[in-house]
């Protein structure tokens, strides 16, 4: 059995900013196996966003291997993940 998906301090914030500033955000932070954490949609454009806590240390931030291989597949695929740590980093999205 999976263990419940924890999300990062941060994670409301930055979807709050996200949405503050028109994007659609649909919330995949539960989803496990190394799926994003949001899927993001603004005016045609589609971005992949996994949110990490940049007030933790680098070695807390890192990748899951699971992460690190989906991610790899969705860059093949052009759509690259992008990596948000903070609320200043989302509303330059």
């Amino acid at each position: 059995m999976r263990r419940r998906a924890r999300t990062d301090r941060n994670h409301a914030a930055i979807v709050g900013a996200l949405r503050a500033i028109g994007w659609y955000v649909i919330d995949l932070s539960r989803a496990g196996s190394g799926i994003p954490d949001l899927l993001c949609v603004r005016r045609g454009i589609v971005k992949l966003v996994e949110v990490k806590d940049g007030a933790k240390v680098q070695s807390r931030r890192k990748l899951t291997h699971e992460q690190v291989e989906l991610h790899g597949e969705c860059q093949l695929a052009g759509v690259p993940v992008v990596i948000l740590e903070s609320v200043e980093q989302a509303v330059q999205l």
